[in-house]
């Protein structure tokens, strides 16, 4: 009877576990998601300035490039 019972709240618990990790996991979609569009939303907005021989504007392409490439951002450099 103990084993039917102990058995069945290690069941309830790994439920309950793997419902939370399904909530995680969601959750980590919708973040990748809305950081996809906001890159996207930025690439956007420096397309038309990458023509641009302006100093200030290529400073910044090189900056968001290096962003873009490193994980870490560029202001750990």
């Amino acid at each position: 009877m103990k084993n039917v019972l102990r058995q069945y709240r290690d069941q309830a618990g790994l439920a309950r576990r793997v419902a939370e990790l399904e909530a995680e996991v969601q959750e980590c979609r919708s973040l990748n998601l809305r950081v996809a569009e906001l890159t996207d939303l930025v690439a956007e907005l420096l397309v038309p300035l990458a023509g641009s021989d302006d100093p200030r504007v290529v400073e910044i392409l090189e900056r968001y490039r290096a962003g873009v490439s490193d994980p870490a951002g560029p202001s750990s450099r």
